[in-house]
């Protein structure tokens, strides 16, 4: 027989999940950029910043990939993919700030100023929210190059992104109205 879903719970233990869903994608997210402001970066392997950000995409790739799968095998479809949005977002743009900040360091006059992992991250999230106040600015052609690549990706991510995201929850739901498959956890 199939998993109950989601409305069919009662009040208290559908609120219970979706809390739960919340604090693991808030607690995601902060480990994320606890990682981001931690972790060594002026060691990173030595490759330029087109090679480095290539390999950030091709991990936020396989780790989109792996949450699409997990919110397909969910329970909780819906709270699965919040917690998955929770992941691949802050990924997402911890990768180009990543790459922002190495370029800033690597003494080249790649940005207006020099980026601190704060200015990184705020230039970051500024391109991807398209505000660009214009106080940091790429100024060579690589790292305009690179600020395209993102803008491109960045209303890639959030038209098709998205959708896919809605499409495979209504996947996750139909299977489980439709299957006696055992499903896999919330």
């Amino acid at each position: 027989m199939a998993e109950p879903v989601m409305n069919d719970l009662e009040t208290g233990r559908r609120r219970r999940l979706i809390a739960a869903g919340l604090v693991q994608a808030s607690v995601t997210t902060a480990v994320m950029v606890g990682l981001y402001y931690t972790l060594p970066m002026r060691e990173a392997l030595h490759l330029s910043a087109v090679v480095r950000l290539i390999v950030g995409l091709l991990v936020f790739t396989a780790v989109s990939a792996w949450q699409v799968r997990s919110i397909l095998r969910s329970r909780y479809p819906g709270i699965r993919a919040v917690e998955g949005l929770a992941v691949v977002a802050p990924l997402f743009l911890l990768i180009f700030a990543s790459t922002y900040f190495l370029m800033s360091g690597d003494g080249s006059a790649n940005f207006s100023q020099t980026m601190t992992r704060t200015d990184a991250l705020y230039f970051t999230v500024t391109v991807f929210a398209t505000v660009g106040f214009g106080d940091i600015t790429a100024t060579s052609q690589l790292a305009r190059s690179i600020v395209t690549v993102q803008m491109i990706l960045d209303l890639l991510l959030l038209g098709l992104g998205l959708r896919a995201l809605l499409g495979v929850v209504k996947l996750g739901r139909r299977r489980l109205t439709t299957t006696d498959d055992p499903v896999g956890p919330v």
